[in-house]
């Protein structure tokens, strides 16, 4: 981290973290205003759980999304879920950086988590308020 970029790090913040709660900022006040139910998953990380080196940046961000949902899920009214979802491992581009190519081909594709994310994101419920989700493939929902 301090051999890196000052920039980076602060764009990193700024777009995981700040983004985050800015979205979270100006959607909230209409849910509430218009009584809606509803629920707020944060998109996280295995790296908001957990440390690896040379990631403190995205690390910090995605430890930043845990607490802000954590924190978020008391302050919100009973009808509003809000959860940190950690997608697992997949084949992305950062993956591939880190683990190679070939290696981050054994894992699925975001279009194929999408697939499989999406039943388990829409059966949630105020049950699971606060709580540091995850998907793992092939889409078990972990609590």
């Amino acid at each position: 981290m301090w051999e890196g970029c000052v920039e980076e790090f602060d764009n990193v913040i700024d777009t995981n973290i700040k983004g985050t709660a800015n979205v979270i900022r100006n959607f909230i006040p209409h849910m509430i205003s218009n009584n809606k139910k509803g629920i707020i998953v944060n998109m996280s990380s295995i790296y908001g759980r957990t440390a690896a080196p040379l990631i403190s940046a995205y690390g910090s961000s995605k430890w930043g999304i845990e607490g802000l949902s954590k924190s978020l899920a008391k302050e919100v009214p009973k009808r509003i879920t809000v959860v940190a979802l950690d997608p697992g491992i997949i084949n992305t581009e950062m993956l591939a950086t880190h683990i190679g190519s070939h290696s981050a081909s054994h894992y699925q594709t975001p279009q194929q988590w999408a697939t499989k994310a999406a039943s388990m994101i829409l059966n949630l419920s105020s049950a699971d308020n606060g709580a540091s989700l995850t998907v793992e493939d092939p889409g078990i929902l972990v609590r």
